[in-house]
């Protein structure tokens, strides 16, 4: 199956163009992870929206609000954010190039691969490919991704190639606050040279394979253990019925209440008496519904 791309369109410098897809370079669907369960139950809990009057709420119901002042929203529905057009919504646009150990560290964000969208984009792809491979150099280019605009750099990789998101200046935090109170002085030469020759000890190429993450080998080491023997646990909440507000129940509930009965006379009351004392033919229990 051909791994889903997460964004589609063209891939544009000056008058050249070519139309490509973006694919995430990386995967967090390995990584152990928990569910809540309930203590006694067993039963997977379930999150659900809820409001300070009304209680749990529908999903539908939900609409996007931004807080310009303290406990103070304005409404942005769908159609607000179809009106918010600009080109990068369709178009990844080069601004710039810039040297490929220019962009530090600090300021990339997410990875992904960029490929050629069809044999007709190849030839474009792979000339401005090579062009930044020789030159050295990474694109400058801004996308829209989450309904966000974001500033991305555009680098040769293999046959094709990578696309790393920045973060916005808001997000980066300046070094002052942690680095100011270090103090500038020159380190002991003896020592300097002792840490050196430590360093030349351990070099050597970089391996990611090398580095595994040993508390997740080790979380399914113990998770294996557990299942040896092990009745396995059915977390499936059991039916219930919908979550009715009280006042509302209530007021149902009198709705639905029977009318008091018709005063009798003597002669009518006799038959009815008889028909109580007889015993009511037992009604069939209806056969118990299966757990889920």
């Amino acid at each position: 199956m051909a791994p889903r791309a997460s964004w589609t369109g063209y891939l544009k410098l000056s008058l050249v163009s070519c139309p490509v897809r973006l694919y995430p370079a990386t995967s967090s669907s390995e990584r152990v992870r928990f569910n809540q369960l309930h203590r006694k139950t067993h039963n997977r809990i379930n999150m659900k929206p809820v409001d300070p009057e009304l209680g749990l709420v529908d999903r539908a119901d939900l609409v996007r609000g931004y807080e310009y002042e303290d406990k103070k929203y304005i409404i942005v529905d769908d159609e607000d954010l179809e009106a918010v057009k600009i080109e990068t919504n369709h178009t990844m646009a080069i601004e710039a190039f810039v040297d490929q150990g220019s962009v530090d560290v600090v300021w990339q964000d997410s990875p992904y691969y960029l490929a050629p969208d069809g044999a007709m984009a190849e030839e474009t792809f792979i000339v401005l490919r090579e062009a930044m491979r020789k030159s050295g150099k990474l694109a400058i280019a801004r996308l829209v991704l989450s309904s966000r605009e974001r500033v991305v750099t555009i680098g040769p990789r293999g046959k094709g190639m990578f696309v790393s998101v920045l973060r916005n200046p808001g997000e980066v935090r300046g070094t002052a606050a942690y680095f100011d109170s270090i103090p500038d002085e020159k380190p002991d030469p003896e020592m300097l040279a002792l840490a050196e020759k430590l360093i030349e000890q351990k070099e050597t190429r970089f391996d990611p394979a090398a580095y595994e993450d040993r508390y997740e080998k080790a979380l399914m080491t113990m998770i294996k253990e557990k299942l040896k023997g092990h009745k396995p646990i059915i977390a499936a909440a059991p039916e219930r019925g919908n979550v009715v507000n009280l006042m509302d129940a209530l007021k149902q509930s009198l709705g639905q209440s029977k009318p008091p009965a018709k005063s009798r006379s003597k002669a009518e009351e006799k038959p009815a008496a008889e028909a109580e004392a007889k015993p009511a033919p037992r009604a069939r229990r209806a056969p118990a519904k299966a757990k889920a």
